[in-house]
């Protein structure tokens, strides 16, 4: 990335802007602006999240907004209630009351003196998810946003279920919302209030993996937020980024199709869960022009072309041996003009025309409980070892139909696979990957899919399965845009497991498969490159002084007493001093996900963090650990708090959630 020193207008920064919310509630913002915007006035940019300005999200902020601000906007980057300096308690992801301070921090920027009346919002993730819903509220000086890594559907495209299967991430992300808010002030910004609003966040943090839990239908709950039920309701101008290594690829297709009343444009590269001028697998691009590009067209009246784009910009990611993690990904950019695209075609493949069953059908399917051990992480993010491995031993474990490919073929949107197929069990689930194997026979994981089989007739009301019955189910895989070489196979796995992606069906299932078709969206297969993205700038990296480096590892571990195989992840996310303000902080995350083959109730997650904050003969510490295990009928959740000033236990709480499935 190219540091850029020298803007069009000098920037002041304010560290600790107090906007206070109608109730009396102080947010803190750090905000960067021209110095001359009061002669000047400029449009605003907001970011709204719970991660923490001061530490939590400095680094990218720091390439971000002073960049941003430096050609003529006032960035707003606001802790949400209850999260960094700020006051106030938080409840849950995404509350109307989030949502409302968004909307009134949005009218009250947009009265200031420095400001031309013109906000936008911005955000990756959190971020993205509350642009999103903040837009679909219309307050009036919000004229554009652009979100990335984010979602139109908190239910069937989060982090809690997919497919109607609860993913572990529930579980996991909840427990690191719970070492998140577990975090004090900063004293050197509040003063001497910090230890009582760290307290009473403390004893009012709320357990979030099992408020998640306890809808695990599509119920009013996830309704409320999910812009896809009303994408009428969204009038900016909406910007719409994702990562094909992100959990929150599909969004972009159908916010771009969906978005009628606004417009709407789709990049999405090969990126894991991070803003594209710094992410990986590289090639990053030049966001932050491409940014500056949609913020002067919407928020500034400059034609520059934008409203001409193409409708969808894809990274088409060449075939590359299977790793799980990936410097770089070769390829190209592809430009669509529409979307959804009159330029792509549908080719099917049948099981025992073009699909080449390995055993006749119909075949009984029951894969051992630890299949899915080389799937990597739901959503990669923390730039470790988390992208799909080598499938060869999940394919072992699943039933495979290949396809020889003759000529190269290029795959752009939503593979959809048919099955025909039984279970013996009320509650069952399926999973199936879509692989590009190769003459060697490794085996690449390209996309997949899951459905829990009770929700084949949709999400909000399941229906159990009746044994034996046969069933026909269409599962929509994650979109991708990929080109399979000539002299590859193409193979369709079918599980009837998929661990630790996903929670196991409370009792081993044997699935009869009677057929399959496999329907791909392809695209006349070229080689030179349709869009071109300027080289990845950014403003100057945050200046901290590095304590302890980071480390990132994922092993198995087998216990040849019990057959129970382990998933054992280590986050250590090292310590660094910041070297403006002198806080240091570190954090550490540490994960284990076990089962025996052969029983599902025997499925077990646990999580451990650290957080460590210190400065001068200030330091504080917070543990906070998580569990899940369950029955047959019920899920398990079990937490705990502990808070230490210098060493000293100053706080402990203690959870304990006994949950019914429901055909989960």
């Amino acid at each position: 990335m190219k540091t850029v020193t020298t803007f069009p207008r000098n920037v002041v920064e304010q560290p600790d802007l107090g906007i206070v919310m109608p109730d009396g509630c102080r947010l803190s913002a750090r905000v960067w602006m021209p110095e001359d915007a009061e002669d000047d006035p400029v449009p605003v940019i907001l970011e709204h999240l719970p991660y923490r300005k001061r530490d939590g999200t400095t680094a990218r902020d720091s390439l971000t907004h002073p960049y941003l601000a430096g050609h003529g906007y006032a960035c707003i980057r606001v802790d949400m209630r209850g999260n960094g300096d700020s006051e106030g308690l938080m409840a849950d992801e995404y509350t109307e009351q989030e949502l409302q301070d968004a909307c009134d921090v949005i009218a009250w920027a947009a009265a200031q003196p420095w400001c031309n009346g013109n906000v936008g919002m911005m955000g990756i993730s959190w971020g993205g998810f509350n642009a999103l819903q903040v837009a679909a509220k219309q307050p009036p000086a919000l004229k554009a946003i652009i979100t990335l890594c984010s979602t139109d559907d908190r239910y069937a495209d989060d982090i809690h279920y997919k497919g109607g299967l609860l993913l572990n991430e529930n579980m996991g992300w909840g427990a690191t919302m719970l070492s998140y808010s577990s975090r004090p002030p900063d004293p050197a910004l509040v003063g001497d209030r910090w230890r009582a609003m760290w307290l009473d966040r403390l004893e009012n943090e709320p357990f979030l993996s099992a408020i998640w839990l306890r809808h695990q239908t599509r119920d009013a709950y996830w309704k409320r937020g999910s812009v896809c039920e009303d994408f009428s309701a969204i009038r900016a101008a909406t910007l719409a980024v994702g990562g094909w290594g992100d959990a929150y690829k599909n969004a972009v297709s159908r916010l771009v199709s969906g978005i009628r009343n606004a417009p709407a444009k789709g990049i999405v590269g090969p990126w894991i869960h991070k803003y594209p001028h710094f992410a990986v697998p590289a090639p990053a691009i030049g966001f932050l022009q491409e940014a500056l590009r949609w913020w002067d067209r919407w928020l500034k009246n400059i034609h520059t072309g934008v409203e001409n784009d193409p409708a969808m910009r894809l990274y088409m990611m060449d075939s590359v041996p299977p790793r799980d993690w990936y410097e770089e990904r070769p390829g190209r950019w592809i430009a669509e003009q529409t979307w959804p695209s009159a330029s792509l075609d549908k080719r099917s493949f049948r099981a025992g025309v073009e699909l080449h069953p390995q055993a006749p059908l119909p075949t009984a399917i029951a894969s051992p409980q630890d299949t899915g051990l080389s799937g990597g992480e739901y959503c990669a993010i923390w730039l470790g070892p988390e992208l799909p491995g080598d499938q060869r031993e999940d394919d072992a474990k699943s039933f495979c139909l290949d396809a020889k490919i003759t000529e190269d073929t290029e795959i752009v949107g939503t593979p959809v696979v048919t099955l025909r197929l039984s279970a013996d069990r009320r509650a069952a689930m399926v999973a199936v990957r879509l692989c590009d194997v190769h003459p060697d026979g490794a085996s690449t994981r390209m996309t997949y899919g899951v459905l829990n089989l009770t929700h084949r007739n949709g999400h909000e009301f399941p229906e159990p399965v009746v044994p034996g019955e046969e069933m026909t189910v269409a599962l929509k895989l994650d979109d991708i845009a990929y080109r399979v070489p000539a002299g590859h196979t193409l193979r369709v796995a079918v599980s009837s497991a998929y661990w630790p992606l996903v929670w196991p069906a409370p009792e081993p299932v044997t699935l009869t498969l009677h057929d399959a078709t496999l329907e791909l969206p392809t695209r006349q297969s070229g080689s030179e490159p349709e869009w071109t993205f300027e080289k990845p700038e950014g403003a100057s990296p945050w200046r901290i002084e590095t304590l302890r480096k980071s480390s990132n590892s994922r092993t198995i571990e087998r216990d040849p007493d019990t057959s129970a195989v382990s998933l054992v992840i280590h986050d250590d996310f090292g310590e660094a001093r910041d070297l403006d303000h002198g806080l240091m902080h570190g954090e550490v995350a540490r994960e284990r996900w076990t089962i025996r083959p052969d029983d599902p109730l025997s499925a077990h997650g646990k999580t451990h963090w650290t957080q460590t904050y210190a400065r001068d003969d200030w330091s504080v510490r917070t543990e906070t650990f998580t569990t899940m295990t369950s029955t047959a009928e019920t899920f398990r959740l079990t937490a705990r708090i502990e808070a230490y000033e210098v060493d000293k236990l100053v706080f402990e709480r203690d959870f304990d959630e006994t949950i019914p499935r429901n055909l989960v």
